[in-house]
């Protein structure tokens, strides 16, 4: 009974089923939308690449589905465990490169140094946000514990995320699907305006980012009634507000928020566990003053963020992929299906904003580090925000070549007393 135990896991262990939101990726992707995001870590003293790579080791064993590569079936693609062993690099790409190629077989993640920096590229087919953020922290972690030996050799610190191995591989859309709220959700979008303008050559993505302190933001959100993701929501709106002409603002201006289902249901799973939901705003119809806009972003997240709502939205996404019809469609016939499925979604989007939240490490080590930041690589603007020690910081990506969104956001920050500190990366050409 124990061989016929140890051979099941082994089978199990040696491919996986893609979670729900990741099944779309690998069908959609593209050097132009790559589907990557990058967690980053900043110290304090430069990065040590031999220790560096000690720690990647280590830490690759406690999330065995990140030595995954991913596979095409008949039917869906699927995760393949590999021998592939993660090699750190110093950093001498832009940044959001795609990771995923149909062709050669290599792992979905990477982690490159540059001074004091630590990268954490990923696939978003392999995880989410909050997966990537436990895996970077976990690496952080043990990276100092290693590098600073005398301090914290005896007695080193542990970090607030404890999982199993079977919680961190865990499929928590499958754990809490229920069809029986399949049917009670509306997921379609109605059509939204969109930025447009010249874009950045051989796919650059320009990244600006600005550092506030929390308490600076939280106290202006708290003015006016609204959480901060919903007080930086309306902002951004007015932000694309002030830039799209106003014969294209008939439609609504729409930010995609996603939300870590994790908050809501059990799972401790280090896999793709988040869900999404749309705020619009048509100035068309409604008030451009700025504080009209927060209050009808803070109703809609009021309204939203519920665990009824989102179990709604996640069953009735959940339930496409149970239907009989869709399970014995070929791949080949799937991809297409999926990729039109994508272009619909993105007509309902202008843009997205995700909040991370507070990233947290043992006190013993926050001497050691100035901050994390977070990005997306995407072929529209899109935001990321996180928090460390006290401060925001706020990273706005884009494929375009200008940057009036982007001013206009940190500007209409500036002009309310919050003190924003800005840093841009640069083209070549660019001074």
């Amino acid at each position: 009974m124990r061989g016929d135990a140890y051979v099941k896991r082994q089978k199990a262990a040696a491919w996986t089923r893609l979670d729900n939101a990741a099944k779309i990726f690998p069908s959609t992707s593209s050097k132009a939308d790559p589907k990557v995001f990058r967690f980053a870590c900043e110290l304090t003293e430069e990065v040590d690449p031999d220790i560096l790579q000690q720690a990647l080791d280590t830490v690759i064993e406690a999330f065995p589905v990140f030595r995954s590569v991913i596979r095409r079936g008949l039917f869906w693609y699927y995760f393949e465990t590999s021998a592939l062993r993660p090699v750190v690099a110093e950093e001498s790409q832009p940044p959001c490169r795609p990771l995923y190629d149909p062709v050669v077989k290599s792992l979905l993640f990477s982690v490159t140094y540059y001074r004091r920096r630590i990268n954490l590229e990923i696939y978003h087919a392999l995880t989410d946000g909050t997966g990537a953020l436990q895996f970077l922290r976990a690496l952080v972690c043990r990276y100092l514990i290693l590098r600073h030996p005398e301090q914290f050799g005896d007695n080193p610190p542990a970090l607030d995320y404890d999982a199993s191995l079977t919680e961190r591989t865990d499929d928590s859309f499958y754990k809490h699907y229920n069809p029986d709220t399949k049917r009670r959700a509306n997921i379609k979008k109605t059509p939204a305006c969109h930025l447009k303008g010249p874009r950045n050559p051989d796919y650059f993505l320009r990244v600006i980012e600005g550092e506030a302190p929390v308490a600076a933001v939280a106290a202006k959100a708290r003015m006016y009634g609204a959480s901060i993701t919903a007080f930086l929501t309306a902002v951004l709106i007015c932000a694309f507000h002030e830039v799209i002409p106003a014969r294209r603002q008939k439609k609504p201006v729409a930010v995609a928020i996603p939300v870590n289902l994790r908050n809501y249901f059990e799972s401790e799973s280090a896999r793709n566990f988040f869900g999404v939901f749309t705020v619009g705003y048509t100035f068309h119809k409604q008030s451009d003053r700025l504080e009209d806009v927060i209050a009808s972003v803070a109703a809609s997240f009021k309204r939203e963020l519920t665990a009824e709502n989102l179990s709604r939205r996640m069953n009735a996404l959940l339930a496409l992929e149970h239907n009989p019809l869709v399970r014995i469609l070929p791949l080949a016939l799937k991809d297409p299906v999926l990729r039109l499925s994508a272009l619909v979604s993105e007509r309902g989007e202008t843009t997205s904003l995700s909040n991370i939240g507070p990233v947290t490490m043992p006190p013993e080590l926050t001497p050691f580090i100035s901050r994390f930041d977070a990005f997306v690589g995407a072929d529209r603007l899109q935001m990321v925000m996180c928090s460390f020690n006290g401060n925001l910081v706020m990273s706005i990506t884009s494929p375009f070549s200008g940057a009036d969104v982007q001013k206009g956001f940190f500007r209409t920050l500036t002009e309310m007393g919050v003190p924003v500190t800005i840093a841009a990366n640069t083209l070549d050409e660019e001074e």
